[in-house]
């Protein structure tokens, strides 16, 4: 009898098939539920080299204004204990000026991107989701509603429900593409806020953006950013951002997408039984810029060890004590 040869390579590819990583956003649909978070990737060009973004779920880039900002001074960042502290000061070339230097290049790749946007007023935030909607191309905005409204004496778009409600509406009016709002931690409580973005026509959520921190250089005794405060991100805040999502997600229909903290695909499917959609891997990409691939292979490995054929199954899947 004639024994059957078995090909390793061709099993794998056939398991690789048969597991479907792809989740939907929105009117967006990503190949796999792993993105990266803004601010901690640039405008894509900048990772090109040392790793593949067609493997990616979709591609964010770091948030754009209607006018060129120039940022902070330097330092604009610390590392701190299982963190990151940075004071970046939103920096970016404006509409204009990230349509002509970026786009030739993000349109060019096969997995979408999505554009963070913001503004100082509800007015401009609706005036750049407007240009971007006449941009053919892009797969969805990320609204960053952690921004100073300088007609209301600086209250936070995110921390403030009708701001908060005022924005997203302002820019699901003047756009047709995917809304998503990155919603502020600096709340007592996320539900209220995550049903306002929702009622306010908001596709989906990312939970959560980073906290205010400060970190003193006990020699000088002068504070480390030039900025003297700015935002704490890394695997520090990862228990905290779980506990957002968890709580958004019981209280929105809506997709979310959750990050804060995530370096490897354990960390990844902690906020997808939260109830996380999709996630994004941000502070490790300055340290390790290939570990949104790392974490894709990592939950395509956890799925086909459970036997488990489509991500979604896993989404919420966390069991809580009766």
């Amino acid at each position: 009898m004639k024994s059957e040869i078995r090909n390793p390579m061709s099993e794998a590819a056939n398991d690789a098939r048969a597991t479907d990583l792809s989740v939907q956003i929105g009117s967006l649909r990503m190949q796999n539920p792993v993105t990266v978070a803004s601010g901690t990737f640039g405008y894509g060009v900048e990772y090109a080299e040392l790793l593949d973004l067609n493997q990616l779920g979709a591609v964010v880039v770091k948030g754009i204004r209607l006018t060129p900002v120039r940022g902070n001074p330097t330092p604009r960042t610390v590392e701190v204990a299982s963190g990151l502290i940075n004071a970046i000061g939103l920096q970016g070339p404006g509409v204009d000026g990230f349509i002509q230097k970026y786009w030739p290049f993000l349109k060019g790749l096969k997995v979408p991107t999505i554009i963070n946007i913001w503004g100082t007023t509800v007015e401009e935030y609706a005036e750049v989701a407007r240009r971007f909607d006449g941009l053919g191309g892009v797969g969805a905005l990320e609204l960053n509603v952690s921004c100073p409204n300088i007609k209301e004496g600086g209250a936070q778009f995110g921390t403030d429900a009708r701001l908060l409600s005022q924005v997203v509406a302002a820019c699901r009016k003047a756009t047709r593409l995917p809304l998503i709002t990155k919603m502020s931690p600096n709340v007592v409580s996320i539900a209220p806020y995550a049903k306002a973005a929702e009622d306010a026509g908001s596709d989906a959520l990312a939970v959560t953006n980073s906290y205010p921190a400060m970190a003193i250089d006990i020699e000088t005794r002068r504070p480390k950013l030039a900025n003297v405060t700015g935002g704490l991100t890394g695997p520090c805040i990862k228990p905290i951002a779980i506990k957002l999502v968890w709580e958004a997600a019981k209280a929105v229909k809506i997709p979310i997408i959750g990050m804060g903290g995530i370096q490897n695909a354990a960390d990844a499917l902690e906020f997808i039984m939260a109830g996380a959609t999709a996630v994004a891997v941000g502070t490790a990409n300055f340290y390790e810029p290939q570990t949104a691939l790392h974490v894709i292979e990592g939950i395509r490995d956890f799925m086909q060890r459970k036997d488990i054929r489509d991500v979604r199954e896993i989404v919420g899947s966390v069991q809580l004590p009766k």
